[in-house]
């Protein structure tokens, strides 16, 4: 695998952390959230800041732009240098002028950076009314030529659109035409390809790169992504704790850490290398799809669109044990078949069954006893557990209704809490005390509760950090070697599906193109969209457990 291998020496910085310390307001006995951390980034140079959630890495960031949340945290000592003025003692007009002009952040989600009610090429035009003043004429066309520059398509039409009527990359793309159209010094990206398909999170890396090369700005990149990492780093810091705890060059800490921490986080990264085979289970398969499809718009009568069909002849079939993956691009029709499988939505056609029984036509009410057979665990934990119940009463809810009595109930909560690795007093703790990992160990303790014969676990690790994405894969292989649970199992990760799944189905466009077993899916794959996925996937030709390139790269 070739690294950026790129020589900084001589070249000026561009921002400069000097032993930047953040504390909690009104506490100064607790542990600073950042301790002394010193981060310097040179002209045209990508500095990627790595580590688990809660290290310190977005509060440097907002440290940075000077948006740390009033009333909450407060930089304490140290400096911020930016062409040798202190950011920390500007007031917060002169930080108003710096952002966009001087310094410029790319955030993780850009559904909740965008205002959902004011049209997008509006909202780049923002960005120009606050800091220049130029003819409509003129700021429009300028918006258009950023807009062109981040490859978005039909740019007029762009322009006049709502976030909402924008695919997740393109949304992305904007946040980027928004951050680049004053030209920015430093760029500062923070998560801005989690969520987003291989080949998405591809085409968003390459831009930041082109830009970057064109108008020679500083990249600030924060990921929890070694992946990302190894394609776009020329420094990486890691951060543990608030503070860093090693530095290099990409190359040197890829092959060569130093720090037990690194070396912990790079075993953590899951291999593109499938799994060995599992024995093929005997009896029949518990959750059976036979020509399901889904078609929206197909009975509007006022609606001038065509049918959009967001699924076509999908079949499968999963027996007890096993865990079946589906993979592709967002729109390729992956979360569509979950929810028509859970019947979240209806679908328009073909059969579903469950533990041998068709579900696919049933009424609400007559679904009701059925539901107990199969769960879901959603991609936000946060979002889908009600944040003013206890963890004991999401436990127990799907318990008390199908009639199990309440102490029964707590107790087979309890046991679940310790099943998926939680303290005892977690029941009687809210979600908002949880990480993030934690939150889902809970959604998945609430789907196992219900005793259920399939869990489908629609992007279920895709916004964790490659630690705690290890140790919840783990518990689910866990959970399915004991309870016997077939898993239906989404996502856009390679590395994942390569880990976890027994089978895979690549889906494009609604339709499955291939259906095999990971490890001819995942090594010799048959079909072009197939290749196209592995191919993206960053950091493809890097062991990142064993330190060294792979050798069929």
């Amino acid at each position: 695998m070739r690294f950026k291998t790129r020589n900084f020496d001589g070249v000026p910085s561009v921002l400069e952390i000097k032993d930047l310390t953040v504390r909690l307001v009104g506490n100064r006995q607790a542990t600073p959230v950042l301790d002394r951390v010193s981060v310097t980034i040179r002209q045209g140079e990508t500095v990627c800041l790595v580590g688990e959630s809660g290290s310190g890495k977005s509060v440097t960031s907002l440290s940075v732009m000077g948006l740390l949340p009033k009333g909450a945290l407060v930089a304490t000592g140290g400096r911020i240098e930016l062409e040798g003025r202190n950011l920390l003692e500007l007031s917060p007009q002169a930080m108003r002028e710096i952002r966009a002009r001087k310094i410029s952040m790319i955030f993780q989600e850009p559904m909740t950076a965008l205002n959902p009610v004011i049209r997008v090429g509006a909202q780049i035009e923002e960005v120009l009314d606050t800091h220049v003043k130029l003819p409509a004429r003129e700021k429009k066309a300028r918006v258009l030529d950023i807009m062109n520059q981040v490859h978005l398509p039909d740019v007029e039409r762009i322009y006049r659109s709502y976030p909402h009527q924008l695919s997740g990359g393109q949304r992305q793309r904007i946040m980027i035409a928004m951050a680049l159209i004053l030209e920015p010094q430093l760029l500062i990206a923070d998560e801005p390809t989690t969520a987003l398909d291989v080949t998405t999170q591809q085409q968003i890396l390459s831009l930041i790169a082109e830009l970057q090369e064109k108008h020679g700005t500083a990249v600030l990149f924060i990921t929890h992504d070694m992946g990302v990492v190894a394609e776009i780093a020329d420094t990486v810091q890691v951060m543990r704790h608030g503070q860093i705890a090693e530095r290099a060059p990409v190359e040197e800490l890829l092959r060569h850490p130093k720090h037990e921490y690194t070396r912990e986080l790079l075993k953590a990264v899951p291999s593109l290398t499938p799994r060995p085979a599992r024995p093929q289970p005997e009896g029949p398969a518990v959750l059976s799809v036979d020509g399901l499809q889904k078609i929206y718009g197909a009975h509007s009568v006022f609606s001038r669109r065509e049918a959009t069909r967001a699924a076509s002849d999908v079949s499968f079939s999963i027996p007890r044990g096993r865990t079946l993956g589906i993979v592709g691009e967002s729109g390729s029709g992956k979360s569509t078949v979950a929810r028509c499988i859970m019947r979240l939505i209806d679908p328009t056609g073909g059969d579903i069954r469950v533990s041998g029984r068709e579900i696919a036509r049933l009424s609400r009410r007559e679904l009701r006893p059925h539901r107990q057979h199969i769960q879901i665990v959603f991609q936000d934990p946060f979002r889908s557990l009600n944040p003013r119940w206890t963890i004991g009463r999401s436990l127990i809810e799907g318990p008390l209704n199908i009639g199990t009595n309440k102490k029964t109930a707590l107790k087979r909560a309890a046991e679940l809490l310790a099943l998926v690795g939680l303290p005892a007093d977690a029941v009687d703790r809210y979600p908002h005390q949880f990480s993030g990992g934690q939150r889902q160990r809970v959604a998945i303790a609430r789907a196992v509760a219900m005793e259920p014969d399939v869990l489908v676990a629609d992007e279920a690790v895709s916004a964790l950090d490659v630690s705690v994405q290890a140790q919840v894969l783990e518990l689910l292989d866990t959970l399915q070697k004991k309870l016997g649970i077939a898993i239906l199992f989404i996502t856009h990760d390679l590395r994942v599906a390569a880990q976890i799944c027994d089978e895979v189905v690549v889906m494009q466009h609604g339709l499955i193109v291939e259906h095999d077993s990971a490890a001819n899916v995942l090594s010799n794959p048959r079909h072009a969209y197939t290749r196209t996925l592995i191919e993206a996937a960053p950091g493809r030709a890097w062991d990142f457990a064993n330190f060294h390139e792979l050798r069929t790269a």
